[in-house]
């Protein structure tokens, strides 16, 4: 993958992770209390649904 498309990719990806689960990054940060989060499934699911209609979109 071309390094500006996955920037952008990483970028969406951030901000859905921050909008939905309430992860202010996706960077490893080596420790577990800035690395693992709970979270409820309706959360996750609204990711993984933002995420799907992000990827159909990109499809034009």
């Amino acid at each position: 993958m071309p390094k500006a498309i996955q920037q952008q990719t990483d970028q969406l990806l951030a901000e859905i992770a921050k909008k939905h689960l309430n992860i202010e990054t996706l960077e490893t940060r080596n420790s577990d209390s800035l690395d693992f989060h709970d979270i409820s499934v309706w959360s996750l699911k609204d990711a993984i649904e933002a995420a799907y209609k992000a990827g159909e979109q990109s499809k034009g």
